[in-house]
């Protein structure tokens, strides 16, 4: 049940921003002393300029949320979080062919600053951290069952 309630509200909240930016007339703007810039641009390719093909990319979302969903119960949130995220950018490609991104962080360490992403973008990372946050701090459940033969 929490995973679908983070899933809800992250993916009903990408889609408030989404709507919201997409018709304000506040686009490249800077914000919090240069350090957030709205740059609004459609993304038709895969994220960080991957080399996969636009036709593949609804297919290999979908399959990559279907398979999360399976491990939803060690992070609920953080899949929850990967979840709303995810469904909301593909909703977007599925709809349009395409994702809206809006958000540049001018002074990321490296090529980061150069990339723009969207508050889904943004929900999938943070729920990727928590998942690995809190498998690093799980138990290790494979010494217990080496011994299995």
């Amino acid at each position: 049940m929490k995973t679908m309630l983070t899933a809800l509200a992250a993916f009903s909240g990408c889609t408030a921003a989404r709507w919201y930016l997409d018709r304000s007339s506040r686009r490249d703007t800077d914000h919090l002393g240069g350090r957030v810039r709205m740059k609004a641009l459609w993304n038709e390719g895969a994220a960080f300029s991957l080399p996969i093909p636009a036709q593949a990319l609804p297919l290999a979302s979908a399959a990559a949320l279907g398979l999360l969903w399976g491990g939803r119960r060690r992070c609920p949130l953080g899949t929850g979080l990967i979840l709303g995220g995810g469904l909301s950018n593909l909703r977007e490609r599925l709809t349009k062919g395409r994702v809206y991104d809006y958000l540049q962080f001018p002074r990321a360490p490296g090529p980061l600053n150069r990339y723009v992403f969207n508050l889904a973008d943004l929900c999938v990372f943070a729920g990727g951290a928590l998942c690995l946050w809190k498998g690093s701090r799980s138990p290790d459940l494979s010494k217990k069952y080496l011994y299995i033969a």
